[in-house]
């Protein structure tokens, strides 16, 4: 009889089975939310931005010639518009990689004259001066953020690939009083170096609501050794206002100070600063 009997469990098993799906349907949902919501609302998945830097230079440059060592004043530079471009990639709710590349590329010149003394006489002239220097920039860093909430604290390592150009010429006359001579010189040369270098950042994100956020950020290029020594040090602070979800505006004011020894025969050098605002249009994944 035992045998035949029908089953009465079968329902209540299935009862049993269907809460214990609903309940993991509600505990996966709630751990996905609570996954999401560990990301700080003032960083991004991921975020392309591409713009301009506004910037007046001002430029120092000094090198060695068969005369003596050349120097010239510092110089405001015309207005100069640099391209520029950053992203970011989120990895989980803490990690990240970022990207940054820019652009300088402009011409200089210059006039100078007055009295030295080479080889133990005084001597008076003139010289001029033109040249075109180049460089370029790209950074790679990976980050690791603090913070859950509205504010968001990075610190991150990376390596930075830099490239200089300069080229230029140069012609002077000089005349010495004892003994009476005078004479005159003129040349041109160019010079390019590549190098790989860490580099050290700090950033700060802050989230007011859903479309407008403040940031600053700082970071410091050490070369040492090798044909090209020298420092590169950048910082900002700025907003973000995103209008659409997705697409937004930056606006930013930064420095960039570029200082740069070339060792060789004839050393140079070339100090560069760059102050000026930013605007890019970011895009956020």
């Amino acid at each position: 009889m035992s045998r035949n009997a029908p089953c009465t469990a079968t329902p209540s098993l299935n009862i049993t089975v269907a809460r214990a799906l609903k309940g993991a349907i509600l505990i996966g949902a709630a751990a996905a939310g609570m996954a999401q919501a560990q990301q700080s609302p003032a960083l991004d998945r991921v975020s392309v931005s591409a713009g301009a830097f506004y910037t007046e230079p001002e430029i120092h440059l000094g090198g060695d010639t068969r005369y003596g060592r050349v120097d010239t004043p510092d110089a405001d530079l015309d207005h100069a518009t640099l391209p520029r471009v950053k992203a970011e990639v989120l990895i989980g709710d803490s990690h990240g990689l970022s990207f940054d590349y820019f652009r300088f590329s402009k011409g200089y010149g210059t006039d100078l004259a007055g009295d030295t003394v080479y080889e133990g006489r005084p001597v008076s002239g003139s010289l001029r001066a033109d040249a075109k220097l180049r460089l370029e920039l790209a950074r790679l860093s990976y980050k690791l953020w603090f913070g859950k909430e509205k504010n968001a604290f990075g610190v991150g390592l990376g390596a930075a690939h830099l490239r200089a150009k300069i080229s230029g010429s140069a012609s002077a006359n000089v005349s010495s009083t004892a003994p009476v001579e005078s004479y005159s010189w003129s040349g041109s040369a160019s010079a390019s170096e590549a190098v790989w270098a860490p580099t050290v950042e700090l950033a700060w994100r802050h989230a007011l609501n859903d479309q407008v956020r403040l940031y600053a950020e700082a970071a410091g290029v050490k070369k040492n050794g090798g044909n090209i020594e020298g420092h590169i040090y950048n910082g900002a602070v700025g907003v973000e206002y995103f209008p659409l979800k997705n697409v937004g505006l930056v606006l930013d004011y930064g420095i960039q100070k570029i200082d740069l020894h070339r060792n060789g025969e004839r050393t140079a050098d070339l100090d560069l600063k760059l102050t000026g605002p930013s605007a890019y249009l970011k895009v956020r994944f």
